[in-house]
């Protein structure tokens, strides 16, 4: 071969190498992939809003609890959280009074896995006043549920952000639950008319201050009815999940929003707080304020949870099991 063609050649080879490199479109996003940890900061805008003065306890019905939904409606609009229905709202009627869900989704990647979905769920409403201490009788809510809520948002930001998930997930702020778990129940209700596929709920209720002298981070109600507090500790890497027998004697399985899905659905469907009985005074008080509230705390909670919900929503198979 002459010596310029093999020179000529060689060259031409390497451009097209070269070229071939550049186009090779960037690698999906996996479900390792790290992002900015959620900040303190950012749970305290969160809280300090839904629970300040200017809500008035977000009572079913009040113009306090409509302005803490379209609170929640431009977070997942900045997000870019779709709607499930046509718009955030799922509207029902507590007690003779309009109210509604806030409901947003963002959709699996996975054609065959979209199909099933995972819910996170918090509820956004509180009961409005509450016994007068020192000429305050706003029950500002802040444990109750505003932390629930900080968590659904950070964790639908995160999952905007991702773009991982093979599974469909609904991230839902329930309305009514102090009316006795009305929003929850509707929303179960309609999903279970629709025939969707409910891999698992996952519910939180007060996470705003830890737990005391406790080897976990939180607890979950029903720890014995799946392997859902298991699975969660091995997709950490930690002990996060612990049994608390309080929230047996309790019954709290049933007194959160995480009961009617399991009603309707017979799949997993539980709650993870970190109220006690013991670290938490003000459970339905006016003092349960966004000043009491531990953010760096909420924020370490939330970054700790997120690994789980993502490995939850990516798995082949349905790991978390009911127990027989």
């Amino acid at each position: 071969m002459h010596k310029n063609i093999f020179i000529i050649l060689i060259s031409v080879l390497f451009i097209n190498c070269k070229q071939t490199t550049i186009a090779q479109p960037q690698a999906n996003t996996t479900e390792n992939q790290i992002l900015e940890k959620i900040k303190s900061s950012e749970i305290k805008d969160i809280i300090g809003f839904l629970a300040s003065d200017e809500l008035g306890g977000r009572d079913t019905g009040s113009e306090g609890l409509e302005k803490a939904a379209k609170f929640i409606e431009e977070e997942f609009k900045k997000y870019g959280v779709a709607p499930y229905f046509e718009t955030y709202r799922d509207t029902f009627r507590a007690t003779g009074i309009e109210t509604y869900n806030i409901v947003g989704f963002i959709k699996g990647t996975d054609p065959v896995l979209a199909n099933e979905f995972i819910i996170l769920g918090a509820h956004f409403d509180h009961i409005g006043t509450g016994n007068e201490v020192n000429g305050d009788t706003i029950a500002n809510g802040a444990n109750d549920n505003a932390a629930g809520s900080s968590a659904v948002l950070s964790m639908a930001k995160q999952f905007a952000q991702l773009k991982n998930n093979k599974r469909s997930i609904l991230f839902v702020l329930f309305g009514a639950e102090e009316k006795g778990l009305l929003g929850s129940e509707h929303l179960a209700n309609l999903l279970k008319n629709k025939n969707t596929e409910v891999y698992t709920m996952v519910n939180f209720e007060m996470i705003g201050v830890p737990l005391k002298d406790k080897p976990y981070k939180a607890y979950i109600t029903g720890y014995d009815k799946s392997n859902m507090a298991e699975k969660i500790n091995d997709y950490v890497g930690s002990e996060f999940i612990g049994y608390l027998p309080k929230a047996k004697e309790f019954q709290l399985f049933m007194r959160s929003d995480n009961y009617p899905f399991y009603m309707q659905f017979k799949v997993p469907c539980q709650t993870i707080s970190t109220f006690d009985f013991t670290n938490y005074n003000y459970y339905h008080h006016v003092d349960d304020e966004a000043s009491e509230m531990n953010y760096e705390f909420i924020a370490e909670f939330i970054n700790d949870c997120v690994p789980a919900i993502v490995k939850m929503a990516n798995t082949t198979n349905k790991e978390i099991t009911l127990n027989k």
